[in-house]
């Protein structure tokens, strides 16, 4: 893959200027990091799974019975 250089870099952002305004350019760059840490937050939780939330719910055993009253 070959890599990019300052001129290539400048044509990418001097269109980037000319679809979007001036005015969007910072809307459209919060909106991408809000994006990017929700998707680092949603693979965070995910790769951070407890071991305990897979184990079954403890069984409680019945109480023992009573002896009858005389």
């Amino acid at each position: 893959m070959p890599q990019l250089g300052m001129g290539e870099l400048l044509i990418i952002f001097v269109a980037i200027l000319v679809l979007f305004g001036a005015n969007q350019i910072p809307k459209v760059a919060r909106n991408l990091g809000q994006g990017m840490r929700e998707f680092k937050k949603a693979t965070r939780e995910l790769t951070e799974d407890d071991p305990k939330d897979h184990e079954p719910p403890a069984r409680k055993d019945p109480a023992p019975p009573t002896p009858p009253s005389a």
